[in-house]
């Protein structure tokens, strides 16, 4: 099933496919105002979360972080986990999966008495609006939710470091690998340009069509 026309509205707010690809889908969440993601976790997937603006408490059964713009956490497979927006206006925030499968999905604990439901059907979907973001599968930049977003197509590993210590990459495809071609960042992680620059000098290959995105805020 195809997400990229569509706004999938939820009790909490509306998600939306940003960027899709064979490895990874990247959606845009918008949370409200003291409403929260149900508590799930995706059995089969990776998933990734960069805070975007606003404020959000990510939750798991034994604790709990609080992110502001533009940090990150990643999410194992089978972790349970749940978001909160904080913040007045409410949060927006990027997800990443791999691999995609928007109904890898087992609720737990729901406020909206979701628990145990599958992911939302067509009943729920409207049609995007002119002001959503798609992000095309090459070099480009985007503003977008007070954030800087600018994604870079590289075959050149020195690019990585020239990035900041505290930047977060999220890389779309591609990745870095070691001599005997096994991953060490791939498709759907998000990573500190310190851990990057770290690991590329043991590991100095990089994928032909390693992609990436690179988030700031715009008063940065």
């Amino acid at each position: 099933m195809s997400y990229d026309k569509t706004i999938v509205k939820k009790p909490w707010g509306y998600e939306y496919l940003a960027y899709e690809n064979d490895k990874v889908g990247l959606w845009f969440l918008y949370i409200a105002k003291d409403q929260q993601t149900s508590m799930h976790c995706h059995p089969n997937k990776t998933t990734g979360l960069v805070l975007l603006d606003g404020e959000v408490e990510v939750s798991f059964l034994g604790n709990s972080n609080k992110l502001k713009p533009v940090s990150k956490t990643m999410i194992r497979k089978g972790l349970f986990h749940s978001t909160k927006a904080t913040s007045e206006n409410g949060a927006f925030v990027f997800e990443i999966e791999t691999p995609v499968d928007k109904h890898d999905l087992v609720r737990l604990e729901d406020k909206y008495g979701r628990e145990g439901k599958p992911y939302e059907d067509s009943t729920f979907e409207t049609p995007k609006q002119e002001d959503c973001l798609w992000i095309e599968d090459k070099a480009a930049d985007y503003n977008f939710a007070n954030c800087n977003i600018k994604v870079e197509k590289i075959s050149d590993i020195d690019v990585l470091n020239q990035k900041e210590d505290d930047e977060n990459i999220m890389f779309l495809d591609g990745g870095i690998l070691t001599d005997d071609k096994f991953w060490v960042v791939q498709a759907g992680d998000i990573v500190s340009g310190k851990i990057v620059k770290k690991l590329i000098k043991l590991f100095p290959t990089i994928d032909n069509n390693t992609m990436f995105m690179t988030i700031r805020k715009s008063n940065d």
